[in-house]
């Protein structure tokens, strides 16, 4: 085992299986990127994930044996300890965790990468000591923009947390000056970061060098900051600000591979950083938003604002009612929100969608970028329930088809569907892309309530002429609506299966 461990040719064998690991982790954002090949793309990572860890272990075990840290028994144990817990844990989340509450166990897990950065980076700044050649200055570079970002990753990802699991409320924090007070903690971790790289002292006799002040000064004024500006941000933009998190994750773990001269861990956070950065920038352009105010953290400014408007009488249906409608329909598109994956109504959803489309209605999914509290969270519902992908369709594909839509069933959406967004420039969510289903002919809207939604602001929809409410639990009422719909092959031109138009 020692002669393996101590081999001049191990070395070249880790980096190997480093650079697999990384064409696997490649491989499976490529996956990822379509319904069809997300379960190659989640086998890759796995696999790669696999290779990353094992080859980790080889490379801690050759270090301890060759005298560093804390001999190679005791670093095995403490290694397997913490791999033992982690899978533990992981897989009691994995087969725990409600998809309604994925949004928040992913803020949760973008904190522990935070926490990890700060902890390697003091690890590295108290092992190493500031340096005092090039090199040097650029691992005290590493360490303390390391510390930084996993600070505002850490903290930032515990509010959203709570703010998703509503154990904090969900309307932006609106301190006088946030912006003054954000520009100022960057202004003067700028000015530690200079303190703290010119620093001269040394570790000599044990001692803790100077830097280690500033350093810890700017930790907890990042930490503040990152409690800030989630804080700051609006409940109805949380899905940017989860995929905002991740990019900041994935640059933490970037600079963690940097103090730890890791190439792996170096790729793999430059993979998961740009890739959340492109997400949150595309969302950002779904929503209108601009992709600076998301990173300054000013979104949701306007939402807490009362609306006093009077838009009228709403107007109610029953399940049995609604199934006449969609026994006559020809066409039918549903466009799902996070009340649909609150309910659990995914499945009778299918239900529904099969039964119709086998009387020759042609049903079809309109998908919001920012559906639900996650991106893709809609997308992942309809996959469990075997919904098929190709009847599945983004915003920008189905929005002009509207028009020539028999009924709208609106389950568990409110923000993505409200006309306000594109009619009336006051709105908080003025200017918006959203479904524009009220441009059917009818609009059933699927509530428990005429309450608002996730972003605070009143839905005008509810109140349209051709639009019925169908108030209770989403899932009762679409197996109501099955148990109503009439027998039968429904119209006679539509007995072929249904053509998907793109």
């Amino acid at each position: 085992m020692s002669d393996f461990l101590t081999s001049d040719r191990l070395p070249g064998l880790i980096q190997a299986a480093y650079i697999i690991a990384a064409v696997c982790f490649i491989a499976a954002l490529a996956g990822l990127s379509k319904h069809e090949t997300a379960k190659r793309g989640n086998i890759a990572g796995m696999v790669g994930m696999g290779i990353a860890l094992l080859a980790t272990f080889v490379l801690a075990a050759r270090n301890a044996d060759l005298g560093y840290g804390r001999g190679l028994g005791v670093t095995l144990v403490i290694i397997l300890v913490a791999m033992a817990v982690g899978a533990v844990v992981g897989a009691w989340r994995a087969r725990t965790v409600e998809m309604t509450g994925m949004p928040e166990l992913i803020a949760m897990l973008h904190s522990f990468v935070g926490l990890a950065a700060i902890l390697v980076g003091f690890n590295s700044f108290l092992d190493h000591g500031p340096g005092h050649d090039a090199l040097g200055t650029i691992h005290d570079v590493e360490v303390y923009v390391g510390v930084f970002i996993g600070a505002v990753t850490f903290t930032g990802s515990i509010v959203a947390n709570l703010k998703l699991s509503a154990r904090m409320k969900s309307s932006p924090l609106m301190l006088p000056g946030r912006h003054l007070l954000n520009l100022a903690i960057i202004v003067v971790s700028v000015a530690l970061g200079v303190w703290f790289v010119g620093d001269e002292a040394t570790f000599g006799d044990g001692e803790i060098g100077a830097g280690i002040v500033p350093l810890l000064v700017m930790t907890a004024l990042a930490l503040l900051l990152g409690f800030h500006l989630v804080a700051a941000i609006g409940g109805g933009d949380m899905p940017v600000v989860v995929s905002m998190l991740n990019s900041y994750s994935g640059w933490a773990a970037a600079a963690a591979g940097f103090m730890l001269g890791n190439d792996l861990l170096i790729v793999i956070g430059a993979l998961v950083g740009s890739s959340g950065a492109i997400l949150s920038y595309i969302m950002c352009k779904a929503m209108n938003r601009s992709f600076i105010s998301v990173i300054a953290g000013g979104f949701g400014q306007g939402a807490t604002a009362v609306d006093d408007t009077d838009y009228g009488e709403h107007r109610e249906i029953t399940a049995d009612e609604c199934a006449e409608l969609l026994a006559d329909a020809r066409s039918v598109i549903i466009t799902p929100g996070y009340g649909m994956a609150v309910a659990q109504a995914q499945y009778p959803v299918a239900e529904l969608t099969a039964q119709l489309r086998a009387r020759g209605v042609d049903v079809r999914f309109g998908i919001h970028p920012v559906a639900g509290r996650l991106p893709g969270h809609m997308n992942v519902l309809l996959a469990e329930a075997k919904v098929p992908y190709d009847i599945v369709l983004e915003m920008d594909e189905i929005n002009e088809d509207f028009p020539e839509i028999d009924i709208v069933l609106v389950i568990g959406a409110n923000d993505t569907v409200n006309p306000a967004a594109a009619e009336d420039p006051t709105s908080p969510i003025a200017g918006m892309p959203v479904l524009e289903v009220w441009r059917a002919h009818e609009v059933v809207v699927f509530k428990r309530s005429m309450a608002t939604g996730y972003a605070g602001v009143q839905n005008p929809l509810f109140f349209r002429d051709n639009t019925r409410m169908l108030f209770g639990d989403a899932k009762a009422k679409v197996d109501e609506i099955i148990h109503h719909l009439p027998a039968g092959r429904g119209h006679d031109d539509h007995m072929r299966q249904p053509q998907v138009s793109r």
